[in-house]
């Protein structure tokens, strides 16, 4: 997830990506989240397992940036947000 001007990221794992999605838009997800106005969705992996996904979460979060925005592009050229 991103901001309006696609300068800060955020990556996480829910269960439920509808409800998750609300609570960044209703500024009521974490503290990082509403500090940053992170609500557009302009990428996402779905996974069968938990600990999967929580593996590649810890993943992407140990990348360098660059790294992190071409992943996005491959799937997501414009950085558009994502209806879901």
């Amino acid at each position: 997830m991103t901001n309006t001007y696609r300068t800060t990221f955020y990556i996480g794992v829910t269960s439920n990506l509808s409800k998750r999605l609300t609570e960044h838009y209703e500024g009521t997800g974490s503290k990082f989240t509403k500090k940053y106005n992170i609500t557009d969705l302009i990428y996402f992996e779905e996974f069968n397992d938990i600990n999967r996904a929580i593996a590649r979460e810890k993943q992407l979060k140990n990348w360098h940036k660059e790294w992190k925005l071409n992943l996005i592009r491959e799937v997501n050229p414009t950085f558009k947000t994502l209806d879901y």
